[in-house]
Formats: C-alpha cells, sequence, structure tokens
C-alpha cells in the first residue's frame, strides 16, 4: 500500500511538472462570416488563423520537447505503466490540439467558400 501512495504521488508530481512551459495557443475569436465581411476583415481573419496555425505548430514542438526530456530525465527510474501514462498524455494533448485547429480551419474554409461564391 505504502509503495503504490509513493507510486502515485511520484507519477503526480512528474506529471504536474510536464508540459509545464508549454503554453496552449488561444484560437482565434469570431470568424467572419463569409456572406457579409468584405475582403479585409477575411483577409485579417486568414492572418489570424495562419497564426493560429504557427502558435499550435509551436506548441506540438514543445509538447514533444518536454515528453522526450521527462523520459530522459526519468530514465531507468521510470516504470513501464508510468511511460505508458505519460505518453497517453501526450498524445491526447497532441491530439486536442489538432483537433482544434481542424476545427477552426474548417469554420475559416467554409467561410472563405462563402465569400467565394458572393463574390466571384
Amino acid at each position: 500500500m505504502k509503495r503504490s501512495l509513493i507510486l502515485v504521488a511520484a507519477t503526480a508530481a512528474f506529471a504536474s511538472t510536464a508540459w509545464a512551459d508549454c503554453t496552449y495557443p488561444k484560437a482565434p475569436g469570431k470568424i467572419p462570416d463569409g456572406n457579409t465581411a468584405p475582403r479585409e476583415e477575411m483577409l485579417a481573419a486568414k492572418k489570424q488563423v495562419d497564426q493560429y496555425n504557427a502558435d499550435i505548430n509551436a506548441y506540438l514542438a514543445c509538447l514533444k520537447t518536454e515528453h522526450d526530456a521527462s523520459i530522459a530525465k526519468g530514465g531507468s527510474t521510470l516504470t513501464e505503466d508510468q511511460k505508458r501514462q505519460m505518453a497517453t498524455m501526450y498524445t491526447q494533448k497532441n491530439d486536442a490540439a489538432i483537433d482544434e485547429l481542424t476545427a477552426v480551419a474548417n469554420r475559416f474554409n467554409e467561410q472563405v467558400r462563402a465569400y467565394k461564391a458572393k463574390n466571384p
């Protein structure tokens, strides 16, 4: 019992320090309505989406770097279960960021198509 409490505490402490320096980027605010937005507003939104894409890519690189560093730092003291838990956390954070980026890009692209249909 005592060993499992120590293991849980060590895992929690180790996991809480992992990815501490990786700041999740804020998604762009409102995407303009392509049916009514002027060209300048659509171009400004494109810049925001492009910046968000770059920020997400930097975040993902940070996650990977910190994950790899955490595994290396833990070395032989980490159990296979701890390594699996860390890999699962890394994968979940990575996938969530990609899913949100994809959703933002899809919403923007939908509005671009609407804009182009109104402004051939």
